[in-house]
């Protein structure tokens, strides 16, 4: 890792960044009671045996609250796409009429939403781990830059309370985005 002591902050703010940006992708793809794209737009398909992203080849739309309608561009990919989805752990079985696959998306029962709710702590307690990861290497950067005689003692230590800031801000933010994500696994 090269990164010298003038870009540091923008680096640590990037990777924090990114380590939210991913959990909230991650999040898209649990099931909620509605029907949501981002529930299977990431399902990766064996389209003429190159593993594609299902949002790369179908078009998919919720017309209705619980039902997600998957329109491929190529009506003989529909096999592999109803495959793909069955493959996947989503627990919904699509429906197809040769031309188009519809995905009734069932109510949670309580079970399964706490189980979901369990999996999404787990999730952002991994995220909470990767931006304290981030601000310890960090924090190493900027104490070798001082032991380097590159910035002095004050400016480690003002460095040091803006990465720790970062990391606050951004520990903050995962737990907005588990806390809604939580409201949405638990409403009926």
């Amino acid at each position: 890792m090269n990164v010298g002591i003038d870009t540091l902050l923008e680096y640590t703010e990037e990777h924090m960044m990114k380590t939210v940006e991913h959990m909230q992708t991650d999040f898209n793809a649990v099931r909620t009671g509605k029907a949501s794209p981002g529930l299977v737009e990431n399902i990766s398909v064996d389209y003429y045996g190159t593993p594609t992203r299902l949002k790369e080849i179908a078009g998919i739309t919720a017309p209705e609250p619980r039902l997600l309608v998957i329109q491929p561009w190529d009506p003989s990919s529909v096999t592999a796409i109803e495959k793909a989805i069955q493959a996947s752990n989503i627990g919904i079985s699509p429906v197809s009429d040769g031309r188009i696959l519809r995905l009734p998306i069932p109510e949670l029962s309580e079970e399964r939403r706490k189980s979901l709710t369990k999996q999404v702590k787990t999730r952002a307690e991994e995220a909470r781990v990767a931006i304290r990861n981030i601000r310890r290497d960090s924090n190493e950067i900027a104490k070798k830059a001082q032991k380097d005689s590159k910035i002095t003692e004050d400016d480690l230590k003002t460095n040091l309370d803006k990465i720790q800031k970062l990391t606050d801000d951004y520990i903050k933010e995962v737990d907005a985005v588990v806390h809604k994500k939580e409201n949405e696994l638990m409403a009926l």
